[in-house]
Formats: C-alpha cells, sequence, structure tokens
C-alpha cells in the first residue's frame, strides 16, 4: 500500500513562489511516474506536471516556464517549485503515483494566490 501526504500549501501574493513536496511511504516510489494536479472550484481535476521514472518531465501549457517538478528517490518525494504564481493558481494541489495498472493520490494541499 502507497500513502502520499502533501505538504507547503498556503496563502501567497501574486508574482511569489513557493515549493510543495509529497512523502511516499512504499518501496515501489522509484520506479512509478509520478505527478502533481489541481483543481479550483468547480472545474474539473487537470494535470499540472508529471515526471517519469527516468526524470522526463512534462508540463501544462498554462505553467510551463514558472513550476518545476522534481523528484528524490531517496528520499521518496516529489516537489514542485512554484514561481511567479499567479491568482490562477489558486486551486487544491494533489500528488500523483501511478505503477503499472495502480493510481494513488495525496489528500491534497491548499494554494492560494491573493493580494
Amino acid at each position: 500500500q502507497v500513502q502520499l501526504v502533501e505538504s507547503g500549501g498556503g496563502l501567497v501574493q501574486p508574482g511569489g513562489s513557493l515549493r510543495l513536496s509529497c512523502a511516499a511511504t512504499g518501496s515501489i516510489f522509484s520506479t512509478s511516474a509520478l505527478g502533481w494536479y489541481r483543481q479550483a472550484p468547480g472545474k474539473q481535476r487537470e494535470l499540472v506536471a508529471d515526471i517519469t521514472s527516468g526524470g522526463n518531465t512534462n508540463y501544462a501549457d498554462s505553467v510551463e516556464a514558472r513550476f518545476t517538478i522534481s523528484r528524490d528517490n531517496a528520499k521518496n518525494t516529489v516537489y514542485l517549485q512554484m514561481n511567479s504564481l499567479k491568482p490562477e493558481d489558486t486551486a487544491v494541489y494533489y500528488c500523483n503515483l501511478k505503477k503499472l495498472w495502480f493510481t494513488y493520490w495525496g489528500q491534497g494541499t491548499q494554494v492560494t494566490v491573493s493580494s
């Protein structure tokens, strides 16, 4: 069984930065694909960024060049560095782990961008 625990969310002003972390339990972390998703009120959950077990990354157009996903397999942790934050980045951010036909989700962490 895999458990994912996100942290690092909060309130930040437009133009500010936050770093989200997602710590995972279990032994499949290093061979799994990892991702960050977000869901704003009244909207569907959407992919923000993901990273393969080999380190290849993919970003939504809306966050390209502002957000960076990374992973530390030694710490079983995936990160999302968010810079130049905008009010439209406000959402609950969820960590995701995929391995074969298994998908796991964290409980989410709130990010609010407001002055």
